[in-house]
């Protein structure tokens, strides 16, 4: 644990994890988001400059929320951020989903999930767990 200064407000506060702002600043971003995510209900065609103004926040801070996959937009909205992998506009989150399967697959095909099992040396264990018997 270290003691920092809030980004937001410049108090000092102990720092666990997450975002370097206080636990008051916190609860106004999480306030801010739930405001923000009513007006982009109630105003769907609405981009995000506008979000911006109107709500007052950063559009960084909406951008913010889009790649966590907090906010997400309808397919009529203006509202579109590139896809981290190819550039295809996404409403949410950072791969679109073509990106988001090539990254699956990738890693499965890296961890050998998908890599034909060798066949086992030496007798199978069935004729292990034969009884044998010897002959006089």
């Amino acid at each position: 644990m270290e003691i920092i200064s809030c980004k937001s407000c410049g108090r000092l506060f102990n720092y666990m994890s997450g975002a370097r702002i206080c636990t008051n600043c916190q609860k106004k971003m999480e306030e801010k988001f739930l405001e923000v995510k009513k007006f982009i209900r109630e105003n769907p065609a609405a981009d995000i400059n506008t979000i911006s103004k109107e709500m007052d926040v950063s559009v960084a801070q909406i951008n913010r929320w889009i790649r966590e996959e907090r906010l997400t937009f309808s397919d009529e909205s203006p509202v579109g951020l590139p896809c981290e992998g190819c550039g295809a506009t996404i409403r949410t989150g950072r791969y679109c989903e073509k990106c988001k399967v090539e990254l699956s697959n990738g890693l499965r095909d890296a961890a050998g999930l998908n890599a034909p099992r060798p066949e086992p040396a030496g007798p199978r264990r069935a004729e292990k767990s034969k009884m044998r018997f010897l002959e006089k």
